[in-house]
């Protein structure tokens, strides 16, 4: 890693951007736990403007702004590139590499960032939507329907996947999962007590035919973009819930659309959408069985302030020459 920006003499100051103007509060936060640093600089542009003003920045958290090759081409100072959680889909990391930028992560396991989707993945397990009869002035319906007894598929059993089932498995589930390599040594010990039945990438359409629930928990790579698809829908039992509380491309919106209008599909439950931020008009809202959250699920006080805390250790390691801590390098 660069030598101290302090003590190397190229610069006084180590400059940190924020882009856009979504999850505010982890600017506000990362500001307020460098505030007796006046040689760190923290600032937050708007998207568009990413590109005119990053070969002014050190250290950039992405958000949801794509950095491509051209924008890291121009940040002609940058050392790290990193996000406030996990999600690295949007960085060209082979670009960062051949200019010699770090790109990084907050892992999930850290900041807390896991659990509290492994919570939202279980409210939408749970949700139906009430709007209707309630405002209908209705009483007893719609008929509700326990999980206890019904088969759950978590694909991508990760670090989110792991505290969805820890969370699920006292419903009395049957509990399913994918997961690249079941044999890494950084599997929790007890994941063989939460997991019936596990399988690889291929055995997906098998375990959709199985499942009366999906949840969808894996990274958005170029393999998994639409992995949930006409295909993979087809599979799922008719009146199984899909819910996808990872990256919205990971479903296929059409496919999505089509197997709610035609019944096949019992509801849908997601806190990541296809494009954010959502459309409040977009027609699959139309549907009374779909739930939809503002990608909320890993923004609590917790995981934003400790999210933060990296932050600015990490601005001040890099000021400092010191190594880094509480971040996972992926090049």
């Amino acid at each position: 890693m660069p030598d101290s920006y302090g003590s190397n003499g190229c610069s006084t100051v180590t400059r940190v951007l924020f882009c856009g103007p979504y999850w505010p509060v982890a600017t506000i936060y990362t500001k307020e736990y460098l505030q007796d640093y006046p040689f760190i600089q923290v600032d937050e542009v708007g998207l568009d403007q990413v590109p005119d003003v990053i070969q002014n920045y050190h250290i950039c958290i992405v958000r949801n702004r794509r950095i491509d090759a051209d924008i890291i081409a121009k940040a002609s100072q940058m050392k790290i590139i990193m996000q406030n959680g996990v999600g690295l889909e949007g960085v060209d990391i082979n670009a960062a590499t051949e200019h010699k930028i770090k790109v990084a992560r907050i892992p999930g396991t850290t900041t807390g960032n896991a659990i509290s989707c492994a919570e939202m993945a279980v409210y939408l397990t749970l949700g139906k939507e009430m709007d209707t009869a309630v405002n209908q002035r209705d009483l007893g319906i719609p008929v509700g329907e326990t999980i206890f007894g019904k088969t759950i598929l978590i694909l991508g059993f990760g670090a989110i996947g792991y505290e969805v089932a820890k969370r699920l498995r006292p419903f009395g589930v049957k509990i399913l999962g994918t997961k690249r390599n079941w044999s890494s040594n950084a599997l929790p010990c007890d994941t063989d007590t939460l997991v019936d039945k596990k399988g690889v990438p291929e055995d997906i359409y098998e375990f959709a035919g199985e499942s009366d629930i999906v949840i969808t928990c894996m990274a958005l790579t170029n393999e998994t973009v639409g992995i949930v698809g006409h295909k993979f829908l087809s599979a799922m039992k008719k009146g199984s819930y899909l819910v996808n509380i990872a990256r919205g491309r990971l479903l296929d919106y059409k496919a999505v659309f089509n197997h709610l209008e035609s019944g096949h599909l019992a509801g849908l439950g997601i806190d990541v959408a296809w494009t954010e931020p959502f459309d409040p008009e977009d027609p699959i809202l139309k549907f009374s069985n779909v739930i939809i959250t503002p990608h909320v699920a890993g923004i609590t006080e917790n995981s934003l302030r400790t999210a933060a805390k990296i932050v600015r250790d990490v601005a001040l390691q890099l000021h400092s020459g010191e190594p880094f801590t509480g971040i996972e390098f992926v090049n």
